[in-house]
């Protein structure tokens, strides 16, 4: 995968549709790309008989197309899928192979819970950020996750925050800042949940709850020093220390869109 691959395969007329991140694919190593980056996004909304249909019909590899198909209905693991699909036209190196072979033994050791918040995780990345809502909400249906990872509830909450963010909700995304931090007092969740409040209410509502909350003094010069540093340098892509950063140019697109 290392340089640039040329196009082995033809490229389709009709495309194929990736639902979990809407986008089309009309080559062979489009769909190797996407399956190497996207390991926690392999479900059945694209290994599936459209899927193999495709295959055969617009990128005319009937022999690649009758090898999934004998996997389709009873995938387990992903490598049934992803071995034959890389290995039709040596997509990865033999090194990059025993990399990905690493991270498909390492998903399959993770529970249930985990893959499905690393799910949301990668949809979040895509930027498909309603349907990671809809699996972080159902995460939040169970009432054991930190049983199978420390704080797996609480991040969850904070990535829900971030999501609600992104879609300009910005109510939603202190409801569940705040829940981030009731989950596990963490002082980081503390200073975002604050930092939303700040932003999506007011300076003297801002005051109040930091008071309520027992929030120092230190954690407060952050909140200030952060907010100043919002004026000089553009926040990129999310991750939980620059999350608090986001919230504030978030919100502030928020402002412009609604008038408010």
């Amino acid at each position: 995968m290392s340089g640039y691959i040329l196009c082995q395969t033809k490229k389709a007329d009709s495309p194929y549709f990736i639902e979990n991140i809407s986008t089309n694919i009309y080559t062979l190593e489009e769909l190797c790309y996407y399956l190497y980056h996207n390991l926690y996004l392999i479900d059945e909304t694209i290994i599936n008989k459209e899927l193999c249909d495709w295959i055969q019909n617009e990128l005319n590899l009937g022999r690649l197309a009758a090898k999934l198909r004998t996997v389709i209905g009873k995938f387990s693991s992903a490598e049934d899928i992803l071995y034959p699909v890389f290995k039709e036209i040596n997509y990865l190196t033999y090194e990059e192979l025993k990399v990905l072979n690493g991270r498909i033994q390492r998903l399959d050791r993770e529970s249930l819970p985990v893959r499905e918040k690393q799910k949301g995780d990668a949809l979040m990345e895509n930027g498909m950020y309603v349907h990671a809502i809809q699996v972080y909400q159902k995460l939040l249906e169970r009432d054991d996750l930190n049983t199978f990872r420390d704080g797996l509830e609480e991040s969850i909450c904070h990535n829900l925050g971030c999501a609600y963010s992104y879609l300009f909700q910005m109510e939603k995304a202190l409801e569940y800042f705040e829940k981030a931090y009731e989950a596990g007092h963490e002082r980081k969740r503390l200073k975002t949940y604050l930092l939303a409040v700040y932003n999506i209410r007011s300076r003297d509502i801002y005051i109040n709850t930091a008071a309520q909350m027992g929030a120092d003094k230190e954690l407060l010069e952050e909140i200030e020093e952060d907010l100043v540093k919002l004026d000089s340098q553009p926040p990129s892509m999310t991750d939980e220390k620059t999350s608090d950063l986001l919230l504030e140019k978030l919100t502030e697109k928020y402002h412009r869109a609604t008038g408010s």
